[in-house]
């Protein structure tokens, strides 16, 4: 992120957005982790609007919400977070001769100052 410029953000709104990018980074992370074995692929690209980020696994399962639950209680908010922070988020099925799904989301650009 540094190298394409993210880090120094240059703003308070900018910093809030590379938080937003590692929140969101470590939820799709956890959510591989927690729920298909673990990521098999992790990728970052840049693009005129923003960042977007992928994170393949071996799970064909699709991303679904836990029941609502209090805030309060730990865990189960992941999908949640993703809703509120990420600009787009899904999955799709990997491709030809591969088994599971790549989860990805996209981050718009910090603003700058």
């Amino acid at each position: 992120m540094a190298d394409w410029g993210w880090i120094p953000a240059g703003s308070e709104a900018g910093e809030e957005r590379v938080e937003d990018v590692l929140l969101l980074v470590s939820e799709v992370v956890t959510n591989a982790c927690l729920h298909a074995g673990g990521p098999e692929e992790f990728v970052l690209r840049r693009g005129r609007e923003g960042l977007r980020v992928e994170v393949a696994d071996a799970s064909s399962e699709p991303p679904r919400a836990h029941a609502a639950r209090s805030p309060a209680l730990p865990g189960g908010h992941g999908l949640m977070v993703l809703d509120r922070l990420a600009g787009a988020w899904g999955y799709e099925t990997r491709g030809p001769g591969a088994m599971g799904k790549v989860v990805w989301l996209e981050v718009s650009l910090p603003s700058r100052p």
